[in-house]
């Protein structure tokens, strides 16, 4: 145990710039608690994620806020239909005066990338992102770029049913840590909104931390104490979205197509234990795995058409299976 009052001693101390970080988004961003700290999570547990919503809702203005109190680079792309692969992760550019070509890197090699309406792009362009995503790395012409750390893609896409957009590939979507659903504020939220965004000059956020102390957060985010017991309740999770029946859990059965990836096991450990860190503790429990479980298998879970024609989404299939899974 004396290892574990020391981890909850260090993370304590190296977690405070959170609470500073969250309160100065605050200054900009009315509600939308959900969304920040789940960006913050993101970006401890070095994974990316997106942000789903209908327009207006501050998705942009988030991530925007929250690369402003993090003295790092950031970048903005507007995914449209016509944007091609090379605006995104540059070019080859032929040089007359030398005669050669010189390579012109694109928007992609910067801190945190975010990829605006990222749905409304060509698969071609969704494609581009993926070995970056995974990679960390690009590759143009026969030249192969490493990115700088950390590297933070913070997608936003608009409801599949709105006109113009195109699904994302299952591999892409894959590869994000989480995906959040985005609601509206409450009546109060949109009051205070209302009047901070139309009375006088609207607030503005500043650097309350730094890169480095986001990379030296992730190393002792790694080192957060996961029981075994706690490791086996999300190992039983994700293979009850592979095997329902086996589970104890026949009545899924017929709703799910496809289960979650073993990225799933691994999103769900490393999410859980930056969900710990935000909350100033060295080890993880059961109600980190259950709090963050949604974001982390939502798009990870295909329904059958079986679950469609009754409706059934895969937030409601994430919501049963931890109704029936057994909390260590």
């Amino acid at each position: 145990m004396t290892n574990i009052q020391e981890l909850n001693t260090r993370v304590a101390e190296a977690s405070a710039f959170s609470d500073l970080l969250m309160a100065e988004v605050g200054k900009v961003i009315v509600g939308q608690k959900y969304m920040i700290e789940r960006l913050l999570i993101g970006l401890l547990s070095n994974g990316h994620v997106l942000i789903e919503g209908v327009p207006g809702l501050a998705k942009t203005t988030a991530v925007k806020t929250l690369a402003d109190c993090i003295s790092t680079k950031f970048r903005r792309i507007q995914f449209t239909p016509d944007l091609l692969p090379a605006d995104l992760i540059g070019t080859m550019i032929y040089n007359p005066k030398d005669s050669n070509f010189v390579t012109k890197k694109g928007p992609i090699f910067t801190n945190i990338l975010l990829a605006d309406e990222i749905n409304r792009a060509p698969a071609k362009v969704q494609s581009a992102l993926l070995e970056a995503m995974q990679e960390h790395q690009v590759t143009i012409g026969e030249t192969t770029f490493p990115l700088e750390d950390p590297f933070l893609v913070l997608a936003t896409q608009n409801p599949i049913e709105q006109e113009g957009t195109y699904p994302l590939p299952e591999a892409q979507v894959d590869r994000f840590v989480m995906k959040l659903r985005v609601t509206y504020p409450s009546r109060r939220e949109e009051a205070e909104i209302v009047n901070r965004m139309t009375e006088g000059t609207p607030p503005q956020a500043s650097p309350v931390t730094d890169a480095a102390a986001i990379l030296k957060a992730r190393k002792l985010v790694a080192e957060i104490y996961v029981d075994d017991k706690v490791k086996n309740y999300i190992l039983d999770l994700v293979f009850a979205t592979r095997n329902p029946a086996e589970s104890g859990l026949k009545d899924l059965a017929p709703l799910i197509q496809y289960g979650a990836s073993p990225r799933a096991s691994l999103c769900l450990t490393q999410a859980a234990r930056a969900h710990a860190f935000l909350r100033h503790r060295g080890y993880v429990t059961p109600d980190d795995v259950k709090l963050i479980g949604l974001d982390v298998l939502r798009h990870r879970i295909l329904v059958t058409y079986e679950a469609e024609a009754e409706e059934i989404t895969s937030d409601e299939v994430v919501r049963r299976l931890f109704d029936g899974i057994e909390v260590p």
